[in-house]
C-alpha cells in the first residue's frame, strides 16, 4: 500500500495547493480526468473523503487538511532531496574532498577550481589546506596533493605540474653584511629560518644536491615557523636566509629583493602529484577533477 499511495498523495497535495484539478493537471502534464482518478484512488485506499468538489471550487475536508499538514512538508522535503541528488544525463552530482599543502594552492587549486566549478556545478568541493602528511583513507579524503616523495607507495600518483627546484635565498643587504655561502656547510655559520617536520617535530634539514652527491644540512636560526609568508618576510628584511619553493619567489627574484645562493646545489623535485587509493578511481567527481587539472596545468609546460 505504501508504494501505491505515494504517487496519488503527490497528486492530491498538488490539487490541495492549487485548489484546482485542472491547474494541477497542467502542472503535472496530465489530463484533468487522470488527476481526478488519482485523488479518488487515494480516498478509496484511505477510506476517507479528502476534497469536496463543486463545478466552481475545490475545498479540503477536515481529513484532507490534516493530511496536508502532516504529510505535505515531509513529502516536499523528500522530493526536493531526490531532485537535489539526482543527475541529468551526463551530469555528475557528488562531493570531492581534497587535502593540499599551502604551497601548492596557487599552482594546483586556484587555476583549476573556477573551470571545474563552471563545468560541474553540482559537485561540492572541499579543500583542506594543511602541511602535515595525511592518511587520506583514514581521514576521509578522496585525494591529496603532495610532492611525490611524500606519497605512500600503495597510492596511485598522477602528475599535476612540471618539475621545479627548491632554492636557498637571501636579501642583498644580508649577504653584504654576512657574506655569501659558497658550500653547503657554510650555511651552518648563517642565520637560517626553517621549520619543524610535522611528523617528528625535528627541525627540517635543508636538502641540497650536486651531481650524485646529496647534503642534508642541519641549519639553525633564531626563528622557527611553518608559515612560508613569515619566513620570506623575515628574509626580505635582511634578517637571514631561507629555503623555498622557487616558483613562489618569482616576483622577489625578478625585482632583486631576494637572490639565490648555492644555486649550483639547488635540488630539483619531480613536481606536485594528485594521489588517491586505487578504488577511488571509480569516483566521478575525482575523475572529472583530474581531467580538468591535467588539461589546465600540464598544457602550461
Amino acid at each position: 500500500m505504501k508504494t501505491a499511495v505515494l504517487p496519488h498523495l503527490q497528486v492530491f497535495l498538488d490539487v490541495a495547493r492549487l485548489r484546482s484539478f485542472s491547474a494541477a493537471a497542467r502542472e503535472l502534464g496530465v489530463s484533468t480526468a487522470a488527476v481526478s482518478h488519482s485523488v479518488r484512488q487515494l480516498e478509496g485506499q484511505l477510506r476517507v473523503v479528502l476534497l469536496t468538489r463543486t463545478t466552481r471550487s475545490v475545498a479540503l475536508t477536515e481529513a484532507g487538511r490534516r493530511l496536508v499538514e502532516g504529510a505535505g512538508p515531509g513529502l516536499g522535503q523528500a522530493f526536493e532531496a531526490l531532485k537535489e541528488v539526482s543527475a541529468q544525463p551526463g551530469e555528475v552530482v557528488g562531493q570531492l574532498r581534497l587535502t593540499v599543502p599551502g604551497v601548492a594552492v596557487p599552482y594546483v587549486i586556484t587555476p583549476v577550481l573556477p573551470t571545474f566549478r563552471a563545468r560541474h556545478p553540482r559537485v561540492e568541493v572541499e579543500v583542506v589546506v594543511e602541511n602535515r602528511f595525511v592518511d587520506i583513507v583514514a581521514e576521509g579524503y578522496d585525494a591529496g596533493v603532495r610532492l611525490s616523495e611524500a606519497i605512500e607507495r600503495d597510492m596511485v600518483q598522477v602528475r599535476l605540474s612540471n618539475a621545479f627546484r627548491f632554492v636557498v635565498v637571501g636579501a642583498p643587504g644580508y649577504l653584504e653584511r654576512h657574506g655569501t655561502p659558497e658550500r653547503p656547510e657554510d650555511l651552518l655559520r648563517h642565520e637560517c629560518f626553517t621549520l619543524r617536520v610535522p611528523t617528528t617535530g625535528a627541525l627540517f634539514a635543508w636538502e641540497l644536491e650536486r651531481g650524485r652527491k646529496n647534503w642534508r644540512v642541519p641549519v639553525r636560526g633564531s626563528i622557527v615557523t611553518n608559515d612560508n609568508a613569515l619566513r620570506l618576510s623575515l628574509v626580505e628584511q635582511g634578517l637571514g636566509l631561507t629555503y623555498a619553493f622557487e616558483p613562489a619567489l618569482e616576483d622577489q627574484l625578478r625585482t632583486g629583493r631576494l637572490v639565490r645562493v648555492l644555486e649550483a646545489y639547488a635540488p630539483t623535485v619531480p613536481g606536485f602529484f594528485l594521489y588517491f587509493p586505487s578504488r577511488a578511481q571509480r569516483s566521478g567527481p575525482l575523475r572529472l577533477f583530474l581531467e580538468t587539472a591535467k588539461e589546465l596545468l600540464m598544457q602550461k609546460g
